[in-house]
C-alpha cells in the first residue's frame, strides 16, 4: 500500500511541474506580445570587438562581413 501512495505522489508532482511550466510558457508569450523585442542595430563597438577577437585568434586575418545568424 505504501508504494501506491509513493506512485501517487510522483504522478501528482509530475503533473504539477508540467502545469507550472505550461503556465510560465503562457506568461512569457503574453509578456513578449505586450512588450515586443526591440530591433537591435549593429554597433561599431561590437564590430570592433569581433575584429579584435578574430585578429587575436588568427593573426593577419581580415574581417569583411559581420552578420547575426538567427
Amino acid at each position: 500500500m505504501e508504494s501506491m501512495s509513493l506512485l501517487t505522489i510522483c504522478i501528482s508532482a509530475m503533473i504539477s511541474v508540467f502545469f507550472l511550466l505550461s503556465l510560465l510558457a503562457v506568461v512569457m508569450r503574453l509578456i513578449l506580445a505586450i512588450f515586443p523585442q526591440l530591433e537591435v542595430k549593429t554597433d561599431s563597438t561590437i564590430i570592433a570587438a569581433v575584429v579584435a577577437a578574430a585578429q587575436r585568434l588568427y593573426p593577419g586575418t581580415t574581417v569583411t562581413k559581420v552578420e547575426e545568424v538567427k
